[in-house]
């Protein structure tokens, strides 16, 4: 994959209106950081100014959470959490069982910026298991690449609507 090509996150409404609030409130700060830092540079010598290299990482920081954020609202699609059943789409609470194991895993199809959901593992629409078994309906079975370049198949038990 290059770097040019663009990974599409997939979002709920709520998840994005909290993303963008954040950056909003982030860009907002800028100015304080920004004043924080001349203050501690009025202070004199900057190699022995912790306070100085202090608001300089913080405001690195920053400025690297608003960049990814900028991106990550960029390239987001959002829609609401699926309501149908029997199809993996993201959004989904998925049942599946791996090839060769009687067991089931459960979990939430999703993007880690969705947020943790208690006990629920968060996997990615954009990792190998997420993309294989994407559009997937109950009862099919997909491979998917691992990583150490053998291939796993895992069948869909169970899709549901994540009801949060």
């Amino acid at each position: 994959m290059t770097v040019s090509e663009t990974q599409v996150t997939w979002l709920t409404q709520d998840a994005y209106d909290r993303l963008k609030g954040e950056l909003d409130e982030l860009v907002a700060n800028r100015p304080a950081i920004a004043a924080k830092i001349n203050e501690a540079r009025e202070e004199g010598d900057l190699r022995e100014n912790g306070g100085y290299h202090a608001a300089r990482e913080e405001q690195g920081q920053i400025e690297a959470r608003i960049r990814q954020l900028q991106e990550l609202l960029r390239t987001a699609k959002v829609g609401d959490v699926p309501t149908e059943s029997g199809i993996a789409r993201p959004g989904s609470v998925l049942t599946v069982r791996y090839d060769g194991e009687d067991e089931t895993e459960k979990f939430l199809l999703a993007t880690r910026e969705e947020g943790a959901h208690g006990e629920l593992e968060v996997y990615s629409p954009n990792s190998p298991l997420g993309r294989a078994l994407l559009d997937a309906k109950e009862g099919e079975t997909r491979e998917y690449e691992l990583p150490n370049g053998g291939t796993m198949s895992v069948t869909l038990v169970k899709a549901e609507p994540f009801a949060g």
